[in-house]
C-alpha cells in the first residue's frame, strides 16, 4: 500500500475541510488486480480512546468519502488504509498519514490583522515594513502551530529562524473575496522563556503596481497587513495564544522597494541584526495600527505554495559590446538571481534581466514598462550573499553591473521559482526537435504556474488570461499534479464572475479594460479546466463546487445568443495571434470571432449538460442537453453547408466543427476532414491558426483519419510553426509564432513574449495520440492505450503517474513491425487499439506488449509532373518547395500569399492549370518539369 492522501495536497496539515477525501494506490506485481473492499481506520494522536475502523465494499480509491465524524478546527488524526483484492488477499495496514484541519471559521481567530503605524503613499514605492513582538512561553512545548497571512506577500521568522520555505506567500487571490491563509508548525523554533516573532512584508500583487498596462497600483488596498496566531500547547496539556494585536511593533530595513514588475532594491547598510531575536534593541520601532478586515474572507489553500524549485548555473560569462558583464544560464525561467560578494561598502550591484538578446545586448522592449530591475547596496563587512524576497523576473539572460573588480559572475546563480506541483507526466520520442518541443512545453507551463496561470512571467502584465488555460489545462493536468493549484483558481474565478455569470478576461480580475466582457473561449473556462479536472482527477467535488459557475455562464451565453442560438454579436478574441491576421490586430483571424463564439457555447452547454447529470441535477442535464442540441442546430444552419464546407474556409473552423462534434453526418464529418487536410497541405504544412484552433487541429486531423498530415503540420520547421521557434533556440513556448523574425530580430510589436504556454497545448495530442495514453474514464480509471505512429518517427513513449499508480505507454518501429509495450495499474482496465486496427478489449493491470505488422509505411509514389494535382504536390516536400519558389522567381509578388497560407487550390487543380495563369508560362513548365526530373535523379 501507498501512503494514504487528502484532497489534492501533500502536506495534510491546516485543511481547510472537516471532511476530506482520502486517496490512496496499491502496489502489486498482480495482474488483473482490482479492489473489493478497503478498510480505513483513525486514530487520534495522544489520545485515549481506540481507534475507529471502517469497512467498506467497494472498488473505489481515489478521493474517496471522509467515513468519520467531521474533524473539528485544528483536529487532529492518524488514518491508514488496507484493501482486499479480488484474489481474497489482504493488504497490510499503510504506513499512518496524519492529517490536521486548520482554523475552519472567523470565530476560530482572536488575532487582527496590524499594520505599522505611520502614513505611506500607496502609488509611490514603500520600503518594505518589518513587524515583531516578543512573548514569554511557561513550561517546555508539546505542540505549537502558527497560522498566518498578509495584505501584500510576507515573511515570517520565529527567534532568528525563518518560518517555512515558502515564495511570495500568500501568493494572489481575489484578495477582497479570498484571502489564503497557511498553517506551520512551528514546535522545533520555540524554546521556554523569552522568544521573538516577526515579519517582513512587501507590495506583491495586492499593493504594487498590476495590471495590464502596468500602471495600476494599490487594487486592493493601501495599507499591507499582517494576520498572525501563534497557539502554543504546553506538556501540562495548557494552552496559549500569541497573536497580532495593538502590542507589536514596526520599523524599516534594508528593503528599499519591491515590486512584481520592476524588482527590488536592497541596502545591506540598512539591516536590523537580530531583528527576530528576543531582546532585540527596539529604538527606532513604532506601534502599530489594527486594520479592520472581515475574516471570513479566510481559507486554506487548496495547493502548494511558489517555492524555490531548483539553481541553474550560468552556461556562458561574456562581455556585452557596451562592456557590461553577461550571464545566459541557457534556459528561459522564472526565478531571480542570488549572487555571493565582497566589496566596500556602500558599493551597488545592479541586476537586469530579460528573455533574449539583440544586437548583443538585453532586449528590454518586450518588457515594456516592467524594469525587471535589483539592486543590493553591501554593507562592506566580508562576504555578502543576496537574493530578492518580494519579486520574480522572465529571463534567460542577465546582466550585472557596479561589481567589485574581484567579482565573479561564474558563482552566480538562477533560483527557479513556481508553484510547488509534483511532476506526473513524461513524453519522449526518436525526434530531437519534438523532444526539445515537449521540454519548451514543460518550462513554459513552469515558469507561468506561479501561483496564479498567468500568460506570461516577464513583462509589465503576468496575469490569469482564462483563454490560455481554457486551452492549456489538459497538458497541464497530464505534465504535473494540478488539481490543487487550478481548483483554488477556479475558485477565484466564480467568486470574480459578476451577478449575471459573466467572467473576466482575468482572473484574479485587476487592471484590464473592458475585462467584464464577455468572451468565448475565454469565459469558457468556467466550464472547460472543471471538466478536465473531472476527466484527469476523477474529481466530481470540483464540478459540484463550480457547478453554479458552469451554470451561470452558460445562462449568460444563451440570453446574449437569445432565440437564434448564435452568438453573433459583441467583441470576440476569436481565434488570437491566427498568424494570418493583420498586423495590429491580432483578434482579426481567417475564422470569425461569432462562428468561435457559438461553437463555443454549443460545447460548453454539452459539458454542462453532463456535469449536471453526473451531480444528479436530472432536470437540468435534460434542459442543457436540449440547449446544446438547439446551438448545434442552429451552428449547422448557419456556418456548414450539407456537404461540410465551412462559411469561413479556415483550418480553425473545421477543427471546431470536428472536434466539437458539430456536424450533422459522418459524411460531413469526413468532407470537413478532407477539406481541413488540403487546407493543411495547401498552405505548406504550417501553421494557420491561433489561440483556438491551435490545440484541436492535430485532433481534427486524426479524428478524420489525415494524421499523416497531423504529423507532417507537427514536424515542419518553417515559419509559422511548432518547430520554428526550436529551431531559432527557443527553450519556451512563444507568444507568438515569430516572436523572434527568422533574420533574429525580435519582433517590433508591443505584445511579444518568449514564454507564453497557450501554444504548446499540442503537447496533450502528443501524449494523447503520438504516445497512445489517454484517459477513457474519469481519473484513469479505464485508460485508452491507441499509439499512432507517423511522421519518420521510430520510437515514442509517454508515462504518467494516475491517481490509481503509474501508466506507461511505449512503440518502437522497426521496418514494418510495430511492437507496443503498456503498463496498467492496479485497480484500473484499458482499451487498446493497435497500430495496425485490432481491438482488444479490457486488458487488466499489469505489463503488456504486443507486436503488429504494419502496412507499407507509403505506397509507391507517382513521378512528379506539372500535370500531377497540386494538393498531391504539396504532400511532397522538397517538390512543393521547388514549385513555390520557382513561382515566387516569376511572380515575387505571390511570396506574401504564399507566405501567408492563403487558402487552397481547389480540388482536382493541376500544377499547369496554375501554371497557365503565370507569364511565359511555357518556360515556367519547362523549367518546373527539369526542377522535378533534378529531385528525381533523371536530370
Amino acid at each position: 500500500m501507498s501512503d494514504v492522501r487528502f484532497e489534492h495536497v501533500r502536506d495534510a496539515l491546516g485543511l481547510g475541510t472537516a471532511r476530506p477525501r482520502l486517496s490512496w494506490t496499491t502496489l502489486t506485481e498482480a495482474r488483473d488486480w482490482t479492489q473489493t473492499a478497503y478498510e480505513v481506520e483513525l486514530t487520534v494522536p495522544g489520545g485515549d480512546g481506540p481507534a475507529v475502523t471502517v469497512r467498506v465494499e467497494s472498488a473505489d480509491s481515489v478521493l474517496v468519502p471522509w467515513p468519520f465524524d467531521a474533524l473539528p478546527a485544528r483536529g487532529r488524526a492518524d488514518i491508514r488504509v488496507r484493501v482486499t483484492g479480488s484474489d481474497g488477499a489482504v493488504s497490510p495496514w499503510s504506513t499512518p498519514a496524519p492529517v490536521e484541519a486548520g482554523l475552519l471559521a472567523p470565530d476560530d481567530w482572536s488575532a487582527v490583522f496590524v499594520t505599522p503605524d505611520w502614513d505611506e503613499d500607496p502609488q509611490t514605492d514603500q520600503p518594505s515594513p518589518f513587524l515583531r513582538r516578543e512573548f514569554e512561553l511557561r513550561v517546555p512545548v508539546r505542540r505549537a502551530r502558527l497560522y498566518a497571512t498578509a495584505l501584500g506577500v510576507f515573511e515570517a521568522e520565529i527567534n532568528g529562524v525563518r518560518v517555512g520555505d515558502e515564495v511570495l506567500a500568500p501568493g494572489w487571490t481575489a484578495y477582497d473575496k479570498r484571502l489564503r491563509y497557511r498553517t506551520h508548525d512551528v514546535t522545533d523554533l520555540l524554546r521556554p522563556g523569552r522568544n521573538a516573532i516577526g515579519a517582513v512584508l512587501g507590495e506583491g500583487w495586492f499593493r504594487g503596481r498590476i495590471g495590464f498596462d502596468g500602471k495600476t497600483r494599490a487594487v486592493y488596498g493601501d495599507r499591507l497587513a499582517l494576520l498572525a496566531q501563534l497557539e502554543v500547547e504546553y506538556t501540562d496539556g495548557t494552552t496559549e495564544r500569541i497573536t497580532t494585536d495593538g502590542s507589536w511593533r514596526a520599523a524599516t530595513g534594508p528593503v528599499l522597494s519591491s515590486g512584481i514588475y520592476d524588482g527590488e532594491a536592497y541596502d545591506a547598510r540598512l539591516e536590523r541584526s537580530g531583528w527576530s531575536l528576543p531582546d532585540h534593541d527596539e529604538s527606532g520601532w513604532r506601534g502599530v495600527r489594527v486594520l479592520e478586515r472581515d475574516l471570513g474572507t479566510l481559507v486554506a489553500p487548496d495547493g502548494p505554495p511558489v517555492r524555490r524549485i531548483e539553481e541553474i548555473a550560468p552556461v556562458s560569462v561574456t562581455a556585452t559590446p557596451s562592456g557590461r558583464t553577461l550571464l545566459d544560464f541557457g534556459q528561459n525561467l522564472v526565478g531571480r538571481l542570488r549572487l555571493t560578494v565582497t566589496g566596500a561598502s556602500g558599493t551597488q550591484v545592479t541586476l537586469r534581466h530579460a528573455e533574449i538578446l539583440e544586437d548583443g545586448e538585453l532586449c528590454t522592449r518586450p518588457l515594456r514598462t516592467a524594469a525587471a530591475t535589483d539592486t543590493y547596496t553591501l554593507r562592506g563587512d566580508g562576504e555578502e550573499v543576496f537574493e530578492p524576497r518580494f519579486t520574480f523576473h522572465g529571463f534567460r539572460y542577465a546582466e550585472i553591473t557596479g561589481q567589485p573588480d574581484d567579482f565573479d559572475p561564474t558563482t552566480v546563480r538562477a533560483v527557479v521559482l513556481h508553484s510547488d506541483l509534483e511532476r506526473t507526466g513524461s513524453f519522449e520520442c526518436s525526434d530531437e526537435l519534438v523532444d526539445r518541443l515537449h521540454e519548451n512545453v514543460v518550462w513554459g507551463m513552469r515558469g507561468n504556474f506561479l501561483d496564479v496561470p498567468t500568460d506570461c512571467p516577464q513583462r509589465d502584465e503576468r496575469l490569469g488570461w482564462t483563454g490560455d488555460i481554457q486551452v492549456f489545462s489538459p497538458t497541464a493536468s497530464y505534465l504535473y499534479d494540478s488539481a490543487g493549484f487550478l481548483g483554488s483558481w477556479l475558485a477565484d474565478l466564480a467568486v470574480e464572475q459578476s451577478a449575471d455569470g459573466v467572467v473576466p478576461f482575468v482572473v484574479p480580475r485587476v487592471g484590464v479594460a473592458g475585462a467584464d466582457t464577455p468572451t468565448a473561449a475565454w469565459g469558457d473556462a468556467a466550464v472547460f479546466v472543471p471538466w478536465v479536472l473531472h476527466e484527469r482527477y476523477g474529481d466530481t467535488g470540483v464540478l459540484a463546487a463550480q457547478y453554479g459557475s458552469m451554470r451561470a455562464w452558460v445562462e449568460h451565453v444563451a440570453s446574449l445568443a437569445g432565440d437564434s442560438r448564435l452568438w453573433d454579436s459583441g467583441f470576440q478574441f476569436g481565434d488570437w495571434l491566427d498568424p494570418t491576421a493583420p498586423a495590429g490586430r491580432p483578434d482579426g483571424a481567417a475564422t470569425p470571432g461569432e462562428l468561435v463564439a457559438t461553437a463555443y457555447f454549443a460545447r460548453s452547454s454539452e459539458l454542462l449538460a453532463r456535469t449536471a447529470a453526473i451531480l444528479g441535477h436530472t432536470e437540468d442535464a435534460e434542459r442543457y442537453r436540449a440547449l446544446a442540441g438547439e446551438v448545434r442546430t442552429a451552428f449547422q444552419r448557419e456556418y456548414v453547408t450539407d456537404a461540410g464546407r465551412m462559411m469561413s474556409d479556415a483550418p480553425t473552423a473545421y477543427a471546431l466543427a470536428i472536434c466539437f462534434e458539430l456536424l450533422d453526418s459522418d459524411a460531413q464529418r469526413d468532407r470537413a476532414g478532407e477539406r481541413l487536410a488540403r487546407l493543411v497541405r495547401g498552405n505548406g504544412h504550417k501553421i494557420a491558426t491561433g489561440f483556438v484552433g491551435t490545440p484541436l487541429v492535430c485532433d481534427a486531423l486524426t479524428r478524420t483519419g489525415h494524421e499523416d498530415t497531423a504529423y507532417r503540420l507537427l514536424l515542419q520547421t518553417e515559419c509559422p510553426s511548432w518547430l520554428y521557434p526550436v529551431t531559432m533556440g527557443a527553450t519556451t513556448i512563444w507568444e507568438r509564432w515569430d516572436s523572434l523574425l527568422p533574420e533574429g530580430t525580435v519582433n517590433p510589436s508591443g505584445m511579444t513574449s518568449f514564454n507564453h504556454y497557450a501554444l504548446g497545448a499540442v503537447a496533450d495530442w502528443l501524449h494523447r495520440t503520438v504516445a497512445g495514453l489517454a484517459p477513457a474514464a474519469p481519473g484513469y480509471r479505464r485508460l485508452r492505450i491507441q499509439p499512432r505512429p507517423g511522421g519518420g518517427l521510430t520510437h515514442a513513449g509517454a508515462k504518467l503517474r494516475t491517481p490509481y499508480g503509474e501508466a506507461a505507454v511505449s512503440w518502437t518501429r522497426t521496418g514494418a513491425e510495430v511492437t507496443v509495450e503498456a503498463l496498467v495499474p492496479p485497480n484500473t482496465t484499458a482499451e487498446v487499439l493497435l497500430p495496425d486496427g485490432d481491438e482488444i478489449v479490457g486488458v487488466g493491470s499489469g505489463r503488456h506488449s504486443w507486436t503488429v505488422t504494419l502496412a507499407s509505411e507509403e505506397a509507391e509514389l507517382p513521378p512528379l509532373s506539372v500535370d500531377m494535382d497540386v494538393d498531391a504536390l504539396m504532400d511532397r516536400e522538397e517538390a512543393a518547395r521547388a514549385f513555390k519558389d520557382l513561382l515566387i522567381s516569376y511572380i515575387p509578388e505571390a511570396a506574401e500569399f504564399i507566405e501567408s497560407g492563403s487558402g487552397a487550390a481547389p480540388a482536382g487543380t493541376t500544377v499547369r492549370t496554375i501554371a497557365g495563369m503565370i507569364p511565359n508560362a511555357e518556360k515556367f513548365l519547362a523549367d518546373l518539369e527539369a526542377k522535378f526530373a533534378e529531385l528525381e535523379g533523371r536530370a
